[in-house]
C-alpha cells in the first residue's frame, strides 16, 4: 500500500544531466527554482519524504515554467546523488560545525549551492550561486546564516571543490 509519503516518482527525481543555457526568463525561473529546491530539501531532510514525491508536489504547487522545473529536478537529483560527498566537503570547509548538527536550512543551502557550483553540467557562475544562496539565507535562515553560508562557500571557491555528476 502506498502512502502520501512514499508515492511519487521514487527516491530521486528524474532530471537531465545537462542544463540548457538560460535567457532572462530562465534566469528568473532558476532563482525561483532555487527557493523551491531549498524548501524541498528542508522537507526531505526533516520529514524524510522521498525526493521524487516532494519535487512532484512542489511542482504542482508552484508555477515554475518548463526551464525552472527541469532545473529544480536537476538540482535535487544531483544533491541526492552526491549527498555523502557534499556532506564530507561541508565538514572539511566548516570543521567546527558537524554537518548533522547544522541547522537544516544551513545544511540544505550549502548542499544545494556546493552541488551547483561543482556540477559538471552547471553553467552558473559560482559568484551568482553564492549570491543566490546568501539571499535565500537572509529569507529563511537565522541572523548568522547569511554570513556562515557566504564564508563556507567562499572557502570552497578559494580551495576548489572538484566536480560532481
Amino acid at each position: 500500500m502506498q502512502t502520501e509519503h512514499d508515492s511519487g516518482s521514487g527516491t530521486t527525481p528524474e532530471g537531465d544531466s545537462a542544463m540548457p543555457k538560460p535567457g532572462q526568463s530562465e534566469i528568473r525561473q532558476r532563482r525561483q527554482a532555487r527557493e523551491v529546491a531549498l524548501q524541498a530539501m528542508y522537507e526531505i531532510d526533516c520529514v524524510q519524504h522521498k525526493p521524487g514525491f516532494v519535487v512532484d508536489e512542489r511542482l504542482r504547487a508552484t508555477a515554475l515554467g518548463e526551464h525552472g522545473a527541469a532545473f529544480l529536478r536537476w538540482l535535487i537529483s544531483g544533491v541526492m546523488r552526491n549527498q555523502a560527498e557534499l556532506d564530507l566537503l561541508i565538514g572539511e570547509l566548516a570543521p567546527d560545525w558537524p554537518v548533522k548538527q547544522l541547522a537544516v536550512i544551513d545544511r540544505s543551502l550549502l548542499r544545494l549551492a556546493l552541488y551547483e557550483i561543482g556540477a559538471e553540467a552547471s553553467d552558473a557562475p559560482p559568484k551568482v550561486v553564492i549570491n543566490e544562496a546568501v539571499e535565500l539565507a537572509k529569507l529563511y535562515g537565522s541572523d548568522s546564516t547569511p554570513r556562515f553560508v557566504n564564508g563556507v562557500l567562499g572557502a570552497a571557491l578559494k580551495r576548489g571543490i572538484g566536480t560532481f555528476e
